[in-house]
C-alpha cells in the first residue's frame, strides 16, 4: 500500500520534474549560464582551492604547466629516440608498449598486479623516512577489483581503526599497463591520500579535523606525492614510469585550463573535449566523460595542480627564508602534522614555522 500510495505518486512527481528540466536546459556547459553564474563560480573556486585566485589567474596558471610538462615529456621522448615527428598519441602508444603489461586474463596476473603495487608500496614507504618524520600506523592493503579496467582509488579506513585504508586497482580487463602503476600508487596510497588521511585521524586535534577534507590541500598533497616519488629517484633508469608521472601531471595542469574554460570562458563541451584530446594525446572523444564531470563538479577538477603549486611555494619559501636552518623533514611534518587545512591557512601556518625558527 506504501509503495502504491507514496512511492510510485513521489516517483512519478520526480519523473515529470526531470521532463520538465530536459525540455527547459540549454546545451551550454558552464554555470556562467545561470543568474549570478560568475559569482558563484568564483565562490565556488574559493571552496574547491581555499584560495582568492580568480578563473584568469587560474586558467593562465593552467596553460603554463601545460607548456612546461610538454617540454619535459618531449625531452624523454627524445632520449629515448623516438621519432620527432610522431603525434602524442603515438608516443604515448609507443611508450605503453614498450614499458609492458600484466596478463589480467589469469588469477596469476591478477595477483602478480596486487603484488607489483604491495612491492612499489614498501619501496616508497622506506624511501619516505628520510624526507618525512611523522608517520600514520594505520596500514592500506592492495585489493584486486573486477568491476573495473586499469586504474585505482583509495577508500578510508575506520574512525576506530580496526579497518584499514584500501587501496583499489582495477584487475577487471585483459590487461594492466606497468608505465604508470608508480605513480597512481604513490598518488593514491603512500605517499598520497592514503598517508595524509590515515595520519591526519590519528593526530591529537579537534575531532571534526581528523576526518575534514579541503580539496585543494588533499588533492594537491596527492599530486605532489607523485613528485616526491620522482624525487626519492623511485622513476630513476625508468624513463616509462617518468612519462607515465607526468602524463597524469599534465591532465591535472589540463583540468584547470578546462575547467576554468567551461565555466568562465564559455568554452562549449565539444571544445572542452577537443582541447584535452589534442593536449592529452588522445582519440577524439576520449575525454567527453570527463569534459561532463568538470561540468557537473566546478572548480574541484582546479584544485589538484592549485594546491600542488602552493604546497611547492611553500617548500621554496621555507627554503629561501631560513637557507642553512630548512629541512624538509620538518617542512613536510608542518605541512602534515595539522591534518586537511584550507591553503589559505596552510600558508599561516609555514609562516608561523620559519618565523619561529628564525627566532
Amino acid at each position: 500500500k506504501e509503495i502504491e500510495n507514496v512511492f510510485i505518486p513521489a516517483y512519478t512527481k520526480l519523473f515529470a520534474y526531470i521532463e520538465h528540466l530536459e525540455n527547459t536546459a540549454t546545451d551550454d556547459a558552464g554555470v556562467w549560464k545561470f543568474p549570478h553564474g560568475d559569482k558563484y563560480y568564483r565562490y565556488i573556486l574559493r571552496k574547491e582551492t581555499s584560495t582568492d585566485l580568480t578563473p584568469e589567474e587560474i586558467h593562465d596558471k593552467g596553460l603554463k604547466e601545460v607548456n612546461r610538462i610538454q617540454k619535459e615529456m618531449r625531452r624523454i621522448f627524445d632520449e629515448l629516440g623516438y621519432p620527432e615527428d610522431e603525434s602524442l598519441f603515438e608516443l604515448m602508444e609507443r611508450v605503453i608498449d614498450d614499458a609492458g603489461f600484466y596478463d589480467t586474463t589469469t588469477s596469476e596476473g591478477r595477483n602478480d598486479v596486487v603484488k607489483a603495487y604491495e612491492k612499489i608500496l614498501e619501496d616508497i614507504d622506506l624511501k619516505l623516512r628520510t624526507i618525512v618524520g611523522i608517520h600514520p600506523q594505520r596500514k592500506v592493503v592492495v585489493q584486486g577489483d573486477m568491476g573495473g579496467g586499469a586504474g585505482g582509488f583509495y577508500t578510508g579506513g575506520s574512525a576506530d581503526g580496526s579497518r584499514p585504508g584500501v587501496f583499489h586497482t582495477g584487475v577487471g580487463g585483459s590487461k594492466v599497463p606497468k608505465y604508470n602503476m608508480k605513480t597512481i600508487a604513490y598518488h593514491e596510497a603512500i605517499p598520497g591520500h592514503h598517508f595524509q588521511s590515515a595520519l591526519a585521524q590519528e593526530l591529537n586535534l579537534p575531532r571534526f579535523r581528523n576526518f575534514i577534507h579541503f580539496n585543494g590541500f588533499i588533492e594537491g598533497w596527492a599530486l605532489y606525492a607523485e613528485q616526491l616519488g620522482w624525487e626519492l629517484g623511485s622513476y630513476m633508469n625508468d624513463p616509462y614510469a617518468n612519462i607515465g608521472r607526468l602524463q597524469l601531471e599534465l591532465l591535472r595542469a589540463v583540468r584547470m585550463v578546462v575547467d576554468t574554460g567551461i565555466h568562465a570562458l564559455k568554452w562549449t563541451r565539444d571544445e572542452a573535449a577537443q582541447y584535452m584530446d589534442e593536449v592529452l594525446g588522445a582519440q577524439k572523444g576520449t575525454f567527453l566523460g570527463e569534459v561532463d564531470r568538470y561540468t557537473v563538479l566546478p572548480g574541484q577538477a582546479a584544485g589538484y595542480m592549485v594546491g600542488m603549486l602552493k604546497i611547492v611555494e611553500l617548500r621554496d619559501k621555507v627554503k629561501d627564508e631560513l637557507g642553512e636552518k630548512f629541512d624538509v623533514k620538518e617542512v613536510h611534518d608542518v605541512i602534515l602534522g595539522n591534518g586537511s587545512l584550507p591553503l589559505s591557512i596552510l600558508e599561516k601556518t609555514v609562516q608561523e614555522y620559519i618565523t619561529s625558527k628564525k627566532s
